[in-house]
């Protein structure tokens, strides 16, 4: 064997051993590797040639590397089906996650000119804006801000969201969510609900606005929630009929 297959040969050995022990939980979601150099000398390689081994286990997605801070387990990554007519907590749980919800705040409060717009309410009406972090893997993957409309906000202004989704509220004074209209896209993650988040600002997000209507077509909440890119994937499943998935231009 030459010196280059061999060096080849021993980074796949040695991307395949931290694989193994990623998968059997010997390193846990979420969890930093050792050092570079420890690792590189536990192996007996050079800085190089583990370096290629780790690039080989982020391609497959096992782990991230975040410059100033080492390597991380990649956690698992939650699902955001886009067919489904649920909360985003309870969409997550069906999935078989554990997910926790901290509430950052509740009020009742004149809603700002794009959530009157979009629940076609008369400008200054008073909305109650609720404001959450999502908890998965153990670590803060979701900020999400709702407003509700009245009379539903003065019904559901005491209610315990860190245990009852907001749909589930809904659907006990009344409402019946009939559809939702979503727009997801890229973005990167704002100063403000990075302090939240346990992140830098700047790193790549997904930001989600959602407008849920009730059975006879009134907008009864809009939602915006910043998605950790990292903590994220979209799915959806595609059939000549169903699930209407369009694509636009950024703006």
């Amino acid at each position: 064997m030459t010196r280059e297959a061999g060096h080849e040969a021993r980074y796949r050995v040695i991307a395949a051993d931290l694989a193994e022990k990623i998968r059997a939980g010997h390193y846990e979601p979420g969890e930093a590797l050792p050092a570079q150099r420890e690792l590189a000398a536990s192996y007996g390689v050079t800085l190089m040639t583990l370096r290629q081994a780790l690039r080989q286990l982020s391609d497959e997605g096992l782990i991230v590397q975040q410059a100033g801070r080492g390597t991380f387990v990649a956690p698992p990554h939650l699902a955001y089906q886009l067919g489904s007519l649920s909360s985003l907590a309870d969409d997550l749980k069906k999935q078989g996650h554990e997910v926790r919800t901290a509430m950052l705040g509740r009020s009742l409060r004149q809603a700002p000119a794009w959530v009157t717009a979009a629940l076609r309410t008369r400008s200054g009406e008073a909305a109650l804006r609720l404001e959450r972090v999502r908890t998965f893997a153990g670590r803060p993957a979701i900020h999400q801000v709702s407003w509700v409309r009245q009379p539903y906000a003065a019904q559901l202004r005491d209610r315990d969201f860190t245990s009852v989704s907001l749909y589930e509220a809904l659907a006990d004074v009344g409402v019946a969510v009939a559809r939702a209209s979503e727009t997801i896209r890229p973005g990167v993650l704002d100063a403000n609900v990075a302090q939240h988040l346990g992140e830098d600002a700047g790193v790549p997000v997904f930001l989600s606005d959602r407008i849920t209507y009730a059975l006879d077509g009134t907008a009864v909440v809009v939602d915006r929630a910043t998605i950790l890119g990292s903590m994220m994937e979209v799915r959806t499943e595609r059939a000549a009929t169903g699930l209407s998935l369009q694509w636009g231009a950024a703006g």
